[in-house]
Formats: C-alpha cells, sequence, structure tokens
C-alpha cells in the first residue's frame, strides 16, 4: 500500500516527466527541421510554407533567433486565444465537441472537490476508524485516513458522505443537461450553417434484393424512381475495387521513382540515372531509370483504365449496395428515415456517411452475415474481456513490493532501499497496467471492422464503446478485486464470511491510491508526452533521411494524426468514473483529476489547431455516447456508496441511496427523449428550410454534375477528367413511364394497356 511519501516521490517523477516533454516540445517546435511534425496541418491547408528553404544553412535546421527561446511557452497562451466559433471553421466542430469533454470534466469536479475538501476531508480525517484495525492484517497508511474507510462503523457522520452523494448527483445531472442542450443547439446550428455536401443529399441503400430480371443498377433506378419519383435523382453502384486499389498503390510508386530519377538527373544534367534490374537494385543488368519508370507509368496506366472500364460496363463487381442521391435534402430525409418496403431486411435505407468517412470494404456484407458477425465478435470480446484479467491480476501482483520479493527473492536487496521502495509502490503499479493496455486498441478496431460497420466514425465510436467497457470491467472493476484480494489474501484466509464482507468496504477506498498513481503516469505523463509527438518526430526524420526522394514524400512522411476518438474518449470516460465514485469516498484523487483534465484540454486544444487532420466530420454525432457513459459512471457510483454504507453499518442510509439511482435513471430518459432527436434524425423542417434557401440562392444549380463520382470508389476518381464528363452530361428528364424488364406483368388480373 503507498503512503504518502511513496505517492509524493510518483507524484515528482511524473511532474518532473511532464515538464521535460513539456520543455522539450516547447524547444523542438521551434526549429525549422520539425516544422512539419508539429504544424502538419497549417501545411495542408495550405497556410504555411517549409521554413528550411530560406535562411543560411544553418538556419534551415536550427533556429538562431535567441528572442524564440525566451518565449517558448508562449504555445499555451497562443492554444487558447482562438475562439470556439473560429476553432470551428478551422478544425470542424467534432474537434470541437471532443475538447468540451475536457471543460465538461473540470466544470463537473472542480467544485465538487471544492466541497469536497471543505467538508468531508475534516471529517474523515478527525475519526479513528482504521485505528482499530492495527491489531489486524489489514495494511493501510495515512493518506487513506482521508477516505471513508477511517470513520468507525455506524457512525452518525456517514450523513456527511450521504448528503454529499445527493449534490455529487444534482450538480452532474445539471451539468450534463445543460452540456447536451448546448451541444445539440451547436450541432443544429452547424448543419444549417454547413456548406453543401453530398451526404446532405444521399442515402445508403444496402441489402438490395437478387433479381432475375433486372441488374443492381437496373433494379435501383427502377425501384427509386417509382417510390421517390419527385425526388429522386441519381445513384452510384458500389463496386469491388480490389484489384484497382492495387494497381493505383503500384503506379503511385513507380510515379513517385520517376519523379526522383528526374530531379536526380536534373542535378547532373551530364548522367543519366541508370537502376539495376537484380535483387534489391543491388545487381543485374543496368537500364536507363527515367525511361524504365516512365515505361512502367504508362503500362500501369492503360491497366488501370482497362480495370476502370472492365468494373464500369461489368456487372459481376458490383455488389448489393448503393449511393441514392435525390433532388433536396427533404427527400433524402424522407428515404433515409422511413421502410421502403414490408419486409424490413431489403432495401434498407441510412443517411450516407461523407465520403472521406465511408469504410467500403464492408458495404458488400449481406445483412444475414451482419447478424452472424455481431454474434461471433460478441462471443471472441466477452472471452477477450474475461481472460485478460489474469494477466492483469498477474502483473499487478508483481507491481508490489510483496510480490516481486516472492517471485525474483535475488532483488529483495534492491528493494528494500527506500528510494526503489516508493518508485515501486508509487509509479511501477500504473505503468504496468498502461503497457498491458497498449495493444487493446487495436484489437477492437479489427473487431469493429469484422462486425461490418460502413463508416470510419461508427468503427470508432463502437470500438470506443468496447475499450471502455473493457476499461470499466478490467482497469476499474479487476484492479479493486484483485488488488483487494492479492493484498488482503492472509487476512481474508484468517476471517469469517462477514469479516470478509467488512474487509471489502475497508479496502476499496483504500484502492484509491493505485488510482491516483494511475492517472499520473496515464494523465499527466501520457498527456505531455502526446504534444511531444516522439514518435511522429523520429518517423519523420528517418523517412526523410532514408526514403524521401520528392517533395511529394515529404508530404506523405508528415503523419498529422487524428483525434482518435476510439482510445481518447474510453480514457476519458475512465477518469469520469473514477471521479465520481471516489468523490464521496475518498476525494484524495479530485486534485489529481482536475489537473489531468486542465493540461489535456490545454494540449489537445493545441493539437487540434496545430497538428490532427480529423478524416471525417461528424458534427458531434458521438456526445449521447459521452452522455451515457458519464450518466452509467455516476449510476456505478451511487451503487457503489450503497454498499459501502451497509458494510459500514450504515444500513438506515440504503432507502435514502436508493432514490438516486431512479432519478439519474429518469434523468437519462429526459435528456434522451429531449435531446437525441438531434443526433440521430434530421427534421423535414430543417431540410425544407436549407432547400429553399439554397435554390433562392442558386436558382440553376446542376445537382447532378455536383454529385457525379461523389461516392464512387476512392480510386475511381484518380486521373478522372471530370470536367470533360460534366460538360458531356446531358439534361435529365424523368420519363412519364417506367421501363423495366421484369416480369412480373403477367401474373397480372388484367393485361396492361402499354404492351
Amino acid at each position: 500500500m503507498a503512503t504518502i511519501n511513496e505517492i509524493g516521490v510518483a507524484a515528482a517523477i511524473n511532474i518532473v516527466t511532464s515538464i521535460a516533454f513539456l520543455i522539450a516540445f516547447a524547444i523542438l517546435r521551434i526549429q525549422p527541421v520539425n516544422d512539419r511534425v508539429y504544424f502538419p496541418k497549417w501545411y495542408l491547408k495550405g497556410l504555411r510554407t517549409s521554413s528550411i528553404q530560406t535562411g543560411g544553412f544553418g538556419s534551415k535546421f536550427i533556429n538562431l533567433d535567441i528572442r524564440s527561446y525566451v518565449r517558448f511557452l508562449n504555445w499555451m497562451p497562443e492554444a487558447l486565444k482562438m475562439p470556439e466559433p473560429e476553432l470551428v471553421d478551422h478544425a470542424g466542430l467534432d474537434s470541437v465537441v471532443y475538447l468540451r469533454i475536457y471543460l465538461l470534466g473540470l466544470k463537473i469536479f472542480f467544485p465538487i472537490a471544492c466541497v469536497a475538501f471543505t467538508t468531508m476531508v475534516p471529517v474523515n480525517w478527525t475519526n479513528k476508524g482504521l485505528d482499530g484495525l492495527k491489531h489486524t492484517n489489514i495494511s493501510y497508511s495515512d493518506i487513506d485516513k482521508l477516505s471513508l474507510s477511517n470513520i468507525p462503523n455506524g457512525s452518525d457522520r456517514f450523513w456527511v458522505h450521504l448528503c454529499m452523494a445527493y449534490a455529487i448527483t444534482f450538480w452532474t445531472c445539471f451539468m450534463l443537461k445543460r452540456e447536451y442542450q448546448n451541444i445539440a443547439l451547436m450541432r443544429l446550428q452547424f448543419l444549417a450553417n454547413d456548406e453543401r455536401r453530398p451526404n446532405q443529399f444521399t442515402v445508403l441503400v444496402r441489402n438490395i434484393p437478387v433479381d432475375p430480371h433486372e441488374s443492381i443498377c437496373e433494379l435501383v433506378e427502377h425501384f427509386f424512381k417509382v417510390n421517390h419519383p419527385d425526388h429522386y435523382l441519381t445513384f452510384q453502384a458500389v463496386h469491388d475495387a480490389t484489384k484497382l486499389s492495387e494497381l493505383v498503390q503500384t503506379r503511385k510508386q513507380m510515379q513517385n521513382l520517376l519523379d526522383y530519377n528526374i530531379n536526380k538527373h536534373m542535378r547532373t544534367l551530364s548522367k543519366r540515372p541508370v537502376i539495376k534490374m537484380g535483387f534489391l537494385g543491388c545487381c543485374g543488368e543496368e537500364v536507363d531509370g527515367i525511361k524504365y519508370y516512365t515505361s512502367m507509368v504508362e503500362s500501369l496506366t492503360r491497366e488501370i483504365t482497362e480495370e476502370k472500364h472492365r468494373l464500369r460496363t461489368g456487372t459481376k463487381s458490383i455488389v448489393p449496395a448503393a449511393f441514392v442521391s435525390f433532388k433536396s435534402r427533404w427527400g433524402a430525409a424522407v428515404c433515409a428515415q422511413t421502410q421502403q418496403t414490408r419486409d424490413p431486411t431489403e432495401w434498407i435505407t441510412e443517411w450516407a456517411a461523407e465520403p472521406c468517412d465511408i469504410y467500403y470494404d464492408n458495404l458488400a456484407l449481406p445483412y444475414v452475415d451482419l447478424k452472424i458477425r455481431r454474434i461471433i465478435v460478441a462471443v471472441a470480446y466477452f472471452f477477450l474481456t474475461f481472460f485478460f484479467m489474469i494477466p492483469i491480476a498477474f502483473v499487478q501482483s508483481l507491481a508490489n513490493i510483496e510480490g516481486i520479493e516472492k517471485n525474483f527473492p535475488f532483488l529483495k536487496p534492491l528493494i528494500e532501499v527506500k528510494f526503489f521502495k516508493s518508485i515501486i509502490q508509487g509509479f511501477l503499479p500504473g505503468i504496468a497496467l498502461k503497457i498491458f493496455l497498449m495493444l487493446l486498441p487495436r484489437i477492437l478496431m479489427q473487431m469493429s471492422k469484422f462486425e461490418g460497420f460502413i463508416s470510419t466514425s461508427s468503427l470508432e465510436r463502437r470500438a470506443a464503446s468496447r475499450f471502455y467497457m473493457f476499461q470499466f470491467i478490467n482497469v476499474f472493476l479487476g484492479s479493486i478485486v484483485t488488488g483487494t484480494a492479492f493484498q488482503q489474501l492472509n487476512s481474508f484466509l484468517n476471517q469469517s464470511v462477514s469479516d470478509i464482507a467488512k474487509t471489502i468496504g475497508v479496502s476499496i477506498p483504500i484502492k484509491a491510491t493505485f488510482f491516483v498513481t494511475y492517472i499520473m503516469v496515464d494523465g499527466w505523463a501520457g498527456v505531455a508526452g502526446e504534444i511531444l509527438r516522439l514518435k511522429p518526430l523520429i518517423i519523420y526524420h528517418l523517412k526523410n533521411s532514408f526514403l524521401v526522394r520528392t517533395e511529394k514524400d515529404r508530404e506523405e512522411a508528415t503523419d498529422p494524426g487524428t483525434i482518435g476518438f476510439n482510445t481518447g474518449e474510453p480514457q476519458i470516460q475512465l477518469y469520469f468514473l473514477l471521479g465520481l465514485v471516489y468523490a464521496a469516498v475518498s476525494p484524495i484523487l479530485l486534485p489529481f483529476i482536475i489537473l489531468f483534465f486542465a493540461l489535456a484540454y490545454v494540449v489537445y486544444r493545441h493539437q487540434v489547431i496545430n497538428v490532427y487532420n480529423q478524416k471525417y466530420e461528424s458534427a458531434g454525432k458521438f456526445w449521447p455516447d459521452v452522455h451515457r457513459r458519464v450518466v452509467t459512471a455516476l449510476i456505478v457510483s451511487q451503487l457503489l456508496l450503497m454498499g459501502l454504507l451497509s458494510t459500514k453499518g450504515a444500513h438506515k442510509s440504503t432507502p435514502l441511496l436508493l432514490v438516486l439511482p431512479v432519478l439519474t435513471i429518469g434523468f437519462h430518459m429526459h435528456c434522451k427523449c429531449r435531446y437525441q432527436s438531434a443526433f440521430v434524425t434530421y427534421s423535414l423542417k430543417e431540410a425544407m428550410i436549407k432547400d429553399t434557401l439554397e435554390r433562392t440562392r442558386e436558382p440553376n444549380l446542376n445537382l447532378k454534375a455536383f454529385f457525379r463520382n461523389a461516392y464512387a470508389h476512392p480510386e475511381f476518381r484518380v486521373g478522372e477528367n471530370l470536367d470533360l464528363e460534366m460538360a458531356m452530361e446531358k439534361p435529365d428528364k424523368l420519363p412519364e413511364l417506367v421501363a423495366t424488364k421484369r416480369g412480373s406483368w403477367r401474373n397480372t388480373s388484367l393485361p396492361s394497356k402499354h404492351i
């Protein structure tokens, strides 16, 4: 069990590490050679040019301006200067809403911490409940006297914790409701003011039934001309373009090599570049590099053209899904939010995501396969979650003095040194858990892809949901249960069943010291490490030194990254859970959590402005998930407090605490009914207003040209001459009769007059 001194050592290590990361970042960011690493977003927007191209030889790589080193910390106020509306225009609403999660944490926990340290901490400290356990085997330290464990069983002072639970519940619900309302208004305002996008007019249709008389394309056109005659405009078939993707990628590599050889020849005009055709270009016949790569590019271009022609004219590559575009947002809203046929498993419609958000590999999956895949993933996730607790328990048992001395007895003399003992108790458990969770997000993302989600945003939301549940079970519950079991094992073996329940009631608050070390490692040092971008920095310079041949290569070597909703948001939710659970039990966590939210807000605001390049824009569609998880954490905190007080002999508090989960669930249902529709549906009134304004401003708008190839596979858009195709586009005329090849007319009772 970590003592105050050991937590102080851990805090000192993490504070020094965080400050070192921040100072290193502040110095590295002003070096011209690192400009593309720390300001990639401005390069992508075309608002910044490389500072390496100007100045003398030394100034191309190292900043020689002494004044800039004096102001090396000015990135902090600069990160807070940009107003929120301007930040929405610069980075998108998703990034702004994500940053507001950190602000929500500060708004919730700062007032709670002030009240807790002025009321509960004195009450906990002035009792002597833990002093009565000195004759037992239960381990504790002076810092645990700040928790609920220090109050004797049956004490009248538990009414303070009861009142605190009500205050936490009402304040958290108030802030959640206000934030939900603000985010919903921001989303509606963003959608109303947003520029015209293809996804506003487009619906994704899946599970198109097979018809023996018509192809997929003919069937889609016939269905929507018949059932949406006044609003249907066009459609884009979905192709299996695996081979085309491989050809385009190969041509891209050959083009880069051709550019490199041309640039090499321009530097030495007297000598043409030569390459060897043998193994890895180290041996074999020598050929002219420019001629060879030119022939390769031309050959691949012809193959790409032929493959595109085959995909467009053939029917075998078309999958039973299509992107259907309408003449108005109103028509798209009606189609996306209604059932198309009596069979709910056919002609399934939903709003199409942005073209850059589509995950094309999953569009062809049949409806039945999706159900089977999700059952398989659910079973796999169950086993992953619960079997992962075994290595976590093992690592946690090693990450303390007793575990190390038992498994590695030769280290006992070193461990007994006070300094190393403090590091092990205050630092090692948190870093061990952090390392064990590093590979998990990739596994969960692959599981989400296997489930069949068809957009990157939905993949990230699903992976985030599973990551949060995993952390709740393994990091939170697992650390409490396994930590309690390993630390109090000897005590449990010599106690009765009734005494074990009391021991758990004492041990869970004591476990707060472990989470303090975890917050310092993951929250403080982790956030400071995020802004340093050490991994992208090393990779960029390695690529720039050995792989970059052209300016295009240099641009591609820069990895701006994204917010990483699937990993970042579950981590934030873990801090919400810890803060709400321990606010009324052991408030010592709250200052560490508040410092995390404050530091993370500044750091990620800087990253959103200067670094991250968000791949899609969902207009804050993930906020209902954020709200639901905070509400879940609040309910968990209420139930755990109820259990703790019952083990402490405060049975009269149970009926009063039982009211809180009921009120919280009712509050969640109210918010869901009141605000969630803004994130799920698009009202017909809003759609009509936007359509009317657009028709008034642009009466001659050619929407069909606007949708041309918008949802085609990305490889179809490589090298396309869209202007020429648009110029040749003929006006679209809706026929009075819809031609069909289907034979269903033969089953009608009366002959048709049109045949």
